[in-house]
């Protein structure tokens, strides 16, 4: 079978390899891969970014959705014929993690799924619903599984409520659309104004130029009559995170999420104790809380925004648009 492996960081060490396709152990199933969606933690890993030493070469990408096609010995969640997706810690099954099963993730550590099959434990995969295409399905397990994590998990989001998402990546858009299916206002950023129709078609009722306005988080409090929300959706980092907090309605929440603008923050510890703000970290989420957003999900009919797909050949392609910045998702379909 094929699998896309990376050599050595830098995009040209992106190679397609012939490897023999595996056989499932114990506790164990076989996914044939339909869809594989690429998160900006893959581009850190290719551009040698990524704030932890991964071991090389190494198969890229988490996400995958695919179909059942072989189980293990003592193989009791799933069967044969199951479209199921993968979850990002497969060993995270509920509450709070071990750090083991922290540290275990898809795509690094643990092999990615960027090829034709995968070996996945049964506990690593859940079926997705039916109403979502396999593209769909492969579009949720960090984007949308973080957003859910952030505003729902630990930020307790109720109707009616304010958050700010930054940006339309695939974090971002799934908060913003998770957020306006609950009955919350959101508030969006965004550089230039090429995507606010789209940002407001999906629920923003207010967006941000941050190239107009640099200092953003003023027009957020002046936009919630000088109140602050109750949640920020940070995926940026950085400078961000200062501006975050300035932001933040008292008794609010940052979801400290990304690190697309630096890897370390500076912030005003008088801000974060006067106004009795909550910066937690979010680490994706467990097998419950992916679970808990698929049911969600098939409640309010939602589908994951994706900008671009790819065939399985055009990988380095679909890479390179990740480089660029995508408005939701890219994915990669994979055919037999």
């Amino acid at each position: 079978m094929r699998a896309w492996q990376l050599q050595n960081t830098g995009k040209q060490n992106l190679k397609m390899i012939e490897v023999d396709r595996p056989i499932p152990g114990p506790g164990d199933v076989l996914v044939r891969t339909r869809a594989v969606s690429l998160n900006f933690r893959d581009k850190a890993i290719i551009d040698g970014t990524y704030p932890i030493a991964l071991q090389m070469p190494l198969v890229l990408a988490s996400d995958l959705a695919g179909e059942v096609v072989a189980v293990g010995d003592r193989v009791d969640q799933v069967k044969v014929g199951d479209s199921v997706l993968s979850v990002f810690k497969p060993l995270w099954i509920d509450g709070v993690p071990s750090q083991e099963a922290g540290r275990q993730t898809l795509g690094g550590p643990l092999p990615g799924v960027l090829a034709e099959y995968v070996v996945l434990s049964q506990h690593g995969v859940l079926r997705y619903p039916p109403y979502l295409s396999p593209a769909e399905a492969a579009s949720l397990p960090i984007a949308a599984v973080t957003a859910w994590s952030a505003l729902f998990k630990t930020g307790d989001l109720k109707s009616g409520q304010t958050i700010l998402v930054q940006g339309s990546g695939g974090v971002a858009l799934a908060a913003l659309q998770l957020a306006s299916a609950h009955g919350a206002r959101t508030i969006a950023l965004t550089r230039g104004t090429s995507k606010i129709a789209r940002l407001k078609e999906l629920g923003a009722l207010d967006v941000i130029d941050t190239t107009a306005t640099p200092d953003w988080q003023q027009e957020v409090l002046r936009l919630t009559g000088g109140n602050g929300v109750d949640q920020v959706v940070d995926v940026l980092g950085g400078d961000s995170l200062r501006r975050s907090t300035e932001a933040t309605a008292w008794g609010g929440q940052v979801s400290v999420i990304g690190f697309m603008d630096q890897p370390t923050a500076t912030i005003s510890v008088g801000t974060v104790l006067g106004r009795g703000i909550r910066i937690q970290g979010i680490g994706v989420g467990s097998r419950r809380d992916t679970q808990d957003l698929l049911t969600f999900l098939e409640s309010h009919r939602l589908r994951p925004v994706i900008e671009s797909t790819y065939p399985f050949a055009e990988a380095p392609a679909a890479f390179e648009h990740l480089d660029r910045g995508p408005f939701g998702k890219v994915v990669i379909l994979v055919e037999d």
